[in-house]
């Protein structure tokens, strides 16, 4: 990954920093970098700040161990501000929450990939009382047979059901795909990547 162009001298050789989350789009906290930052963040793949409290460089996650790994850089239209995204292994803020903006995780669209992160964990973790695990478990033939009933019942909802209950059967659909794709050792990132080529033309 290239070192971006960046206007150093706009606000006397510090930028502002935003860091997403890379899977859910989360924004998690705002940090400043400045030219050494930059290089070590591009060198180790961990985001690197400098405080200005302090007047030295930090990692993210260098007393907590909850180190922020980076996975995308880019530099806005001004070259004055840094995206980053980055995938975090643990709560961001020092009060223990995902994002320094608000103690909840992902919503919208975002909560997906926060929901493929709770299975992924329960099914690693082999919980015999989580239905996830015990679902998985029962391997591919299963898991496809209860996607296919509950695409049924989406449909069959979508035809003659109210609102509620044809939200609730979509929300049964999507929870048993992401599992059916854990399964098959693949991910919703797998089908995004497609959608997003065929979007392209």
């Amino acid at each position: 990954m290239k070192s971006p162009k960046i206007n150093w001298k706009k606000n006397a050789g510090l930028v502002p920093a935003i860091v997403q989350d890379a899977a859910t789009l989360q924004v998690l906290m705002l940090g400043y970098m400045n030219g050494a930052a930059l290089k070590q963040t591009l060198r180790t793949k961990k985001v690197t700040f400098f405080s200005r409290r302090r007047q030295r460089l930090w990692v993210k996650g260098e007393t907590s161990k909850n180190f922020l790994h980076l996975v995308d850089l880019k530099v806005d239209c001004d070259n004055d501000t840094l995206l980053v995204t980055a995938r975090a292994d643990g709560p961001t803020c020092h009060r223990g929450t995902p994002s320094c903006f608000g103690a909840g995780g992902a919503s919208g669209v975002g909560f997906l990939a926060q929901l493929e992160r709770t299975i992924n964990a329960r099914i690693k973790r082999g919980d015999q009382k989580s239905y996830t695990v015990r679902l998985a478990k029962e391997g591919v033939a299963r898991v496809a047979q209860k996607v296919g009933e509950e695409g049924v019942e989406t449909a069959l909802a979508a035809l003659s059901a109210g609102r509620k209950e044809f939200a609730g059967e979509a929300a049964d659909l999507l929870y048993h795909l992401i599992v059916l794709l854990r399964v098959k050792k693949m991910a919703l990132a797998d089908a995004l990547a497609v959608l997003e080529k065929r979007h392209a033309g």
